[in-house]
């Protein structure tokens, strides 16, 4: 379903009442009754699922699976499967220079590729909100081709191996965006928190730089991008990210947003980052509230904030909880004109 989503971040800059746009999917998996295992295989379950969600309670906007082993797995790499618990990479396959160059870019659509551009594409000829899509950013993906810790030494020590291996990383993934903006939906969620753990400097030269070039294949007026980082030294990295030119910033709950949204252009949305596991997932549903309004008081000064969660909301977590996250929001919404 099109939506004009420059419209759509228009509107929430001048309106005085909250908007919620959580990381939010699994949850639609106990929903419909279904393991992680299955859903993350299927495209259509993983539909059904952001689905069910859609209707127990209302975001702003809806975001498909934020699943990071998909692209690694199109690559090539071995990923390990749970019964409870989202895929994971399970071993390296481009750790050295000689691997990086041999490293063959996959097509789009190769492996699970496909059953996610399958999800988008049933969510946004479906669904009555603003849906985006998900993929892992360059960095991380090559983080997780070359395991992190090699990265992070092949960044530091053979930059020209680490540039090499992020030009693969960078080009599939931006065809791969195209790809998810193909489907319909109105825009994307890059997840780069891997980037988190950079300095500065070299998150501009490894990860912000790289990612300004898919950012710039995809965002218009129609499709808006939001870029996820988790780490706690984006206070140090604000310049870098916002560089991007993403429209919004989603920033995990490492940090603090009421110290970090002074840094923020005010024309960039600025969203997070409610504690997933310790509070989401953990707290009562008391204490989610209190959570919740707490940080929308902390926020009230700046427009362009947009309530979320800190990360991917993990599977196992209740319903009661996340409608106290939404029930604070509307209580806080009923204070403002």
């Amino acid at each position: 379903m099109h939506h004009d989503m420059k419209r759509f971040v228009r509107e929430i800059l001048k309106s005085p009442r909250r908007r919620a746009i959580p990381i939010m999917t699994s949850p639609g998996i106990d929903l419909i009754g279904a393991k992680p295992v299955q859903v993350f295989r299927d495209g259509a379950l993983q539909f059904r699922c952001i689905q069910a969600l859609a209707g127990a309670v209302h975001a702003d906007a809806l975001v498909t699976f934020m699943d990071l082993s998909v692209e690694a797995e199109a690559f090539g790499s071995p990923v390990r499967y749970s019964e409870h618990e989202n895929p994971t990479v399970s071993g390296s396959i481009a750790s050295t220079p000689e691997a990086i160059d041999a490293l063959a870019v996959p097509e789009v659509g190769a492996k699970r590729t496909a059953e996610v551009l399958r999800c988008a594409e049933l969510c946004a000829a479906n669904l009555d909100r603003p849906v985006l899509g998900g993929m892992i950013g360059p960095f991380s993906l090559a983080g997780r081709l070359a395991d992190m810790t090699e990265i992070m030494i092949l960044a530091a020590m053979e930059p020209e191996a680490a540039a090499r291996l992020l030009g693969k990383t960078t080009a599939f993934l931006t065809g791969y965006a195209k790809a998810i903006r193909s489907t319909g939906v109105n825009g994307l969620v890059i997840a780069e928190p891997a980037a988190g753990l950079l300095s500065p400097d070299m998150c501009r030269e490894f990860a912000a730089d790289y990612l300004k070039k898919i950012i710039a294949a995809v965002q218009d007026d129609d499709f808006m991008v939001v870029l996820h980082n988790c780490g706690n030294a984006a206070n140090r990295q604000i310049p870098a990210l916002v560089s991007t030119g993403a429209a919004a910033l989603h920033l995990g709950n490492a940090v603090s947003l009421p110290e970090l949204l002074p840094q923020m252009p005010p024309e960039v949305l600025l969203m997070g980052n409610i504690d997933p596991v310790g509070v989401l997932k953990n707290g009562t549903p008391e204490e989610v509230y209190a959570k919740t309004a707490g940080l929308l008081r902390e926020t009230t000064a700046w427009p362009n904030y947009v309530l979320s969660s800190g990360c991917d909301v993990p599977p196992g977590v209740s319903l009661e909880n996340i409608r106290a996250f939404f029930r604070a929001l509307d209580d806080y919404n009923q204070t403002v004109k």
